[in-house]
């Protein structure tokens, strides 16, 4: 089992800031997330939403912060795994000491001193399609709920559902590589940025992707491999059939806070009472930081979980090396981080 100072279970803004805290002071990072890429809502949900209380920074999207952040990490020590969920958390005893022992559903199992709960508001899972019997049956053989790979729709005729930025964005994308793509969508108004809308509504004139409103699935046609669907019309309830090769379900996301609740950690409803102190839960040497945690006076705010997680990384250093002092500089003095940046003093 891998040993590390901190695991962070959560890839968001404060998790990815975790990094940066506990890499000022020497600690090595794991983080785990559920998600195929890093920085939580911010990446998955709003990419092109603008954040404006980023202290220094008047205007950036979710995005750009996220990128940011990881550009910020950079110089530190960390691993990240993603497509990856924390199942079972358990304490242990190794070398004579007490640790925590993470297992996720990849059956990686990693042990520390210190976790981090950076979750947002629980776990992410893609809504599946309504009113289709079991269409995770064809995962990997049709059915698909995130895009990771380009090169897997090359010259495929895929179907695209959803009205998001993730559906829009995807459908202007493959579109230069699929062997025609289709928007189904069960209005003719769009949820995503303007401009996405604009490039996908140009290629529906340029007859490069094909758009469909105002329609819903109706059923996935297939034994063990997709090979269409038929889609149902609001307007003349009228059922159509279509081929297809890939599916490509894209209807958001449900936030559950799933293994979370057989941890044994008290919660104040759906959220994971701490004291403000250093951000511990009621188990000692698990913190919860973000909008995972609660406590009096709690703001949602990311620049309020880089606070909290500041202070959680301290007590963190305290449970690594007991009775030591906490090395404290700031990092416009701190000559080390200035030579992993290649900053000229």
């Amino acid at each position: 089992m891998k040993k590390v100072d901190i695991i962070i279970i959560g890839a968001g803004p404060v998790g990815l800031f975790t990094v940066f805290e506990a890499g000022l002071l020497g600690l090595n990072c794991l983080l785990i997330d559920n998600l195929d890429k890093p920085g939580g809502q911010c990446a998955e949900l709003y990419p092109d939403k603008p954040i404006y209380d980023i202290p220094g920074v008047p205007f950036q999207t979710g995005q750009e912060h996220v990128d940011a952040l990881m550009e910020q990490i950079k110089p530190f020590k960390y691993e990240l795994y993603l497509n990856e969920r924390v199942d079972s958390l358990n304490e242990i005893n190794e070398d004579n000491d007490n640790y925590w022992k993470v297992t996720t559903n990849e059956n990686n199992q990693f042990i520390s001193k210190n976790i981090f709960i950076a979750a947002g508001a629980g776990s992410f899972e893609p809504r599946r399609p309504p009113n289709i019997d079991e269409p995770d049956k064809f995962i990997d053989n049709g059915v698909s709920y995130a895009v990771r790979s380009i090169e897997k729709y090359d010259n495929k005729n895929v179907m695209i559902f959803g009205g998001g930025d993730s559906a829009l964005d995807w459908t202007v994308e493959l579109s230069k590589n699929a062997k025609s793509v289709t928007l189904i969508h069960r209005r003719d108004a769009f949820r995503g940025a303007q401009h996405t809308e604009k490039m996908m509504r140009e290629l529906v004139k340029k007859n490069k992707i094909k758009l469909l409103t105002p329609y819903l699935i109706d059923s996935i046609k297939g034994n063990k491999k997709v090979e269409g669907v038929t889609l149902k019309n609001f307007e003349t309830n009228e059922i159509e059939s279509h081929e297809a090769d890939e599916l490509i379900f894209l209807f958001g996301l449900n936030k559950k806070l799933g293994p979370i609740l057989e941890w044994g950690i008290d919660l104040n409803g759906k959220k994971i009472s701490v004291n403000t102190e250093n951000f511990q839960t009621s188990k000692p040497g698990i913190f919860a930081i973000g909008d995972i945690n609660d406590y009096p006076g709690k703001l949602d705010l990311i620049l309020s979980g880089f606070h909290e997680t500041t202070l959680a990384v301290q007590e963190a250093y305290k449970r690594i090396y007991p009775g030591e002092r906490v090395p404290f500089g700031y990092t416009t003095s701190n000559s080390k981080l200035h030579k992993k940046l290649g900053v000229k003093e």
